[in-house]
């Protein structure tokens, strides 16, 4: 395989857009590589998160990719990302060369990700939702300093509260029926940072 002619396909996280790969996109393309930064359904500025479900998440990264028509996709998904990344190569099958997982959670068939995180965020995130008009979490300063951005100067932490937008929360609460990311003879590559201190 050419990895010059594979195309990086870059998924945020939870509450973030395409924009949060931007750097990364910028460094790719600099370096002779193609990459799409993609924002999905519900975390775009002024989007509607009401009756999204984790499936939509999946359905868009699907047709995003079969849109580009090319043949070497490499996804590269971030934290709660691993779960839309998980739910599409299966049914992306040749075109993904390669899947990775950025300080991202590798889901488990039939389970939620708010099934694999720790009991009291779990409770949290599921009172968030029952309680939003339109089911969706809220990102707050309070939430990104204490789950997202410890340890940095306020003024970083505010600008991240001010940039993210609310989290369709079925997003969270969904689970995926697809088989283990392993099983599927993709090469898979996990990257964990020294300093993220979001995953449980």
């Amino acid at each position: 395989m050419n990895v010059d002619a594979s195309t990086y396909v870059l998924i945020p996280g939870a509450w973030h857009g395409g924009w949060a790969w931007r750097p990364v996109a910028m460094r790719l393309r600099a370096a002779g590589r193609r990459a799409i930064c993609l924002t999905l359904p519900g975390l775009g500025d002024g989007d509607d998160p009401t009756g999204l479900r984790l499936q939509d998440s999946v359905d868009y990264l699907v047709s995003e990719v079969e849109r580009l028509n090319v043949d070497q996709v490499i996804l590269v998904g971030h934290s709660w990302a691993g779960y839309p990344i998980a739910g599409a190569a299966p049914r992306l099958g040749d075109k993904v060369s390669k899947i990775i997982y950025y300080n991202a959670l590798v889901p488990v068939r039939g389970r939620s990700m708010v099934e694999d995180i720790p009991p009291e965020v779990a409770d949290l995130t599921r009172r968030l939702i029952e309680s939003s008009p339109n089911r969706s979490i809220p990102p707050t300063l309070e939430h990104v300093q204490q789950t997202l951005m410890q340890d940095v100067a306020e003024d970083a932490q505010r600008l991240l509260a001010e940039l993210l937008t609310a989290q369709p929360g079925d997003y969270f609460l969904d689970a995926l029926d697809v088989p283990d990311i392993i099983t599927l003879g993709i090469p898979t590559q996990y990257i964990l940072s020294e300093d993220d201190r979001a995953l449980p």
